[in-house]
């Protein structure tokens, strides 16, 4: 109860509290209260705040054209242009610099539809590692000009740029929904990203992006002299500090999580344990190569296939997760069983098989005593060995016991013991694997399960078929070249 109440109830509430009841809940109770403050508060508070938050914008475009990233610099584009139209929307304040003006409305009407239209970009493929960072660049520097030329025009000559859209208008509620469609793809991606790292600061990322996205209807739908107004000017510099620091921070992690770019996959959670499902975890992998390396390579595999399987199948990020864990722990209890049983090089005999056939019991009461593993991971270790049939152990359950995670794990148990192997018998091909998994499929391994590692094991195969083979460069012998 204690870690469900940890790792489930504490979390949602957090993310539902203050990601979202807080704001929602401000500007229904107090949005459309008239004030009356001063302008010189707008001009320091928006303006020269999003000044600095700009120049942290171009430190993450920086930082991605050193290491070639160019989601990382579609990302600091992002943040460069909302930042940046957020600063002349401050500095355009009338009555401090200028007086009326059409820029105020413009910028506080763009910042947020434009940002969110640059950030949902980057999750574009061919991004990742892109041949040149001239377009890139080019597009930030374009936008960066256009922002500089429309404050200065706008600030030298008031009555150029109109005072556009009026709140309430046909134009606000099109932007509204347009901003808060693309804030919407982000939030979807940070969230998934969350649900698969349970890292704090991907939570605070998936809160960032609510605060913008609550920031749209106060900057389309009031004007200054409603507290609301105020209070989306507030969500939106809470919104774009609390996010663009957290992505800053994560791009100097050594297992980066790219929770605005959400293409972090299960895989990774398996390949970088300790960094996305903790200490903990690595701890006991760790004494599990300690004791037997080949039994520790081969939950790492068993681990990998499961989350590539369950993605295959479209189990939530949350599923996910359990299953990376439960994947590398599924024979945490062999750390009880002899090394002359573990590692004989030949077959076992009925009574060394006894004792094998006694590592999930003794996995799930390791755990248990251990703490902060929730049941799901426990039935993972516990039943990894059950058939569908009931002539699997420890327990002998049925097919109406087994969840589809477990079902998962034991299929793919079963295809990487039969292709790997052993001191006493030679590898199984792959063909011969999968032929044992469809003749029992049905009665012992879930059909589905089965027909989902086979289409992830032909995609695999076809990946590798695919890759150009490298060009040896020979230099002729003396003989051939006579």
């Amino acid at each position: 109860m204690r870690l469900l109440l940890r790792e489930r109830i504490i979390p949602l509430a957090i993310l539902l509290g203050i990601g979202c009841a807080l704001p929602v809940g401000l500007l229904l109770a107090f949005g459309h209260r008239m004030v009356m403050f001063g302008m010189a508060v707008h001009f320091v508070g928006v303006g020269v705040s999003a000044l600095c938050a700009t120049a942290v914008s171009l430190a993450l475009t920086i930082v991605g054209v050193r290491r070639n990233d160019g989601r990382v610099v579609l990302i600091g584009t992002g943040f460069t242009v909302m930042s940046a139209l957020l600063a002349i929307h401050g500095l355009a304040t009338p009555g401090v610099i200028v007086g009326m003006n059409g820029v105020i409305s413009l910028t506080g009407a763009a910042t947020l539809p434009a940002g969110a239209a640059v950030l949902a970009l980057s999750a574009a493929p061919p991004l990742r590692r892109p041949r040149t960072m001239g377009p890139l660049l080019a597009l930030q520097a374009f936008c960066l000009v256009t922002v500089f030329f429309l404050g200065l025009i706008g600030l030298a000559v008031p009555h150029v740029v109109p005072s556009v859209p009026t709140p309430g208008s046909t134009p606000a509620w099109a932007a509204l929904v347009v901003g808060a469609a693309l804030f919407g793809v982000l939030l979807l991606r940070a969230l998934k990203t969350y649900l698969l790292t349970h890292r704090a600061a991907d939570m605070v990322v998936v809160i960032g992006i609510a605060w913008l996205t609550a920031a749209l209807p106060p900057a389309m739908l009031m004007t200054y002299m409603q507290l609301g107004w105020w209070l989306g000017h507030l969500f939106e510099l809470a919104g774009i500090i609390a996010v663009g620091v957290t992505v800053a921070v994560d791009l100097f992690r050594t297992a980066q999580s790219r929770s605005l770019v959400g293409d972090l996959r299960a895989g990774d959670l398996v390949a970088q344990e300790e960094a996305f499902l903790g200490a903990r975890v690595r701890a006991l992998t760790q004494l599990l190569a300690d004791k037997d390396e080949s039994t520790e390579e081969h939950t790492r595999r068993v681990a990998m296939r499961a989350v590539q399987v369950a993605e295959e199948l479209g189990l939530a990020p949350g599923r996910l997760r359990e299953l990376a864990i439960g994947g590398l722990l599924h024979d945490i209890g062999k750390l009880s069983i002899p090394e002359r049983i573990l590692q004989k090089p030949a077959a076992l005999d009925d009574e060394e098989f006894a004792v094998i056939k006694l590592h999930p019991g003794r996995g799930v009461k390791l755990l248990r005593e251990l703490g902060g593993f929730g049941p799901a991971i426990h039935d993972l270790v516990h039943s990894h060995h059950e058939r569908l049939d009931g002539k699997g152990y420890p327990r002998g359950l049925s097919e109406c016991d087994l969840s589809l995670d477990t079902r998962i794990i034991t299929v793919c148990d079963v295809y990487d013991a039969l292709v790997s192997p052993r001191v006493y018998r030679d590898a199984w091909s792959h063909e011969d694997a999968l032929a044992l998994l469809h003749k029992d499929s049905g009665t012992a391994f879930d059909d589905r399960c089965v027909a989902a590692l086979e289409r992830v094991l032909a995609r695999e195969a076809a990946r590798v078929v695919r890759m150009p083979s490298p060009v040896l460069s020979v230099r002729p012998s003396a003989a051939a070249a006579s």
